[in-house]
């Protein structure tokens, strides 16, 4: 092995480490990532355009960026140095293709951060949705019952009130005017 080394020009050298290390890195980065223990902690907010829903946006200055752009920029040049293009000619090669190779790399992750979905109810997402009374709703508020409810793409059963002057009974058709807490919702008659 270290003869293979001894035979090679320093820029030579320099690029097989640094391929090495990278894609060694990026390899491990990469199976974390699909068995679930590839959360972002070590992410840079560099350029953090974050989502109306408060997660994460697109991050281009990220750890795997960077590991992206190395692994390519080691490979490729070590390519071009094979190949005998000149020390300027390989370094602007490998640059540009390990640059492309951070932009998707960013962007593989991106995608795959907006494939997982949290699960988690968002109550505003209720507002304005027409639904069924599951248990009777007391009238102004005298009485907590139970509507079934479509939001966010699965069946729930959330705790409701109403101001209607009359009881609302099993199986009326209501519409949500407003959250009154974290999980009561105020209902009304259509």
């Amino acid at each position: 092995m270290l003869e293979f080394f001894d035979r090679m020009s320093t820029l030579e050298q320099t690029y097989w480490v640094i391929a090495l290390i990278a894609s060694a890195i990026f390899l491990v980065i990469f199976v974390l990532t699909f068995i679930g223990g590839g959360d972002t902690d070590m992410e840079a907010d560099a350029s953090n355009f974050e989502a109306d829903d408060g997660g994460v946006g697109f991050q281009f200055f990220t750890f795997k960026g960077f590991i992206g752009f190395f692994t390519i920029f080691g490979w490729s040049g070590i390519t071009c140095i094979d190949n005998g293009l000149s020390t300027s000619a390989t370094l602007i090669i490998s640059f540009v293709a390990g640059l492309a190779m951070m932009i998707l790399t960013s962007l593989l992750f991106y995608m795959m951060h907006k494939m997982a979905e949290s699960g988690t109810l968002k109550m505003k997402n209720a507002i304005g949705v027409i639904c069924e009374v599951y248990l009777p709703i007391g009238a102004n508020r005298s009485k907590m019952g139970k509507v079934q409810i479509k939001v966010q793409g699965s069946l729930r059963e959330l705790e409701a009130i109403t101001d209607e002057d009359e009881d609302l009974k099993t199986g009326a058709m209501v519409k949500v005017t407003e959250i009154i807490s974290a999980e009561i919702l105020l209902v009304e008659k259509i």
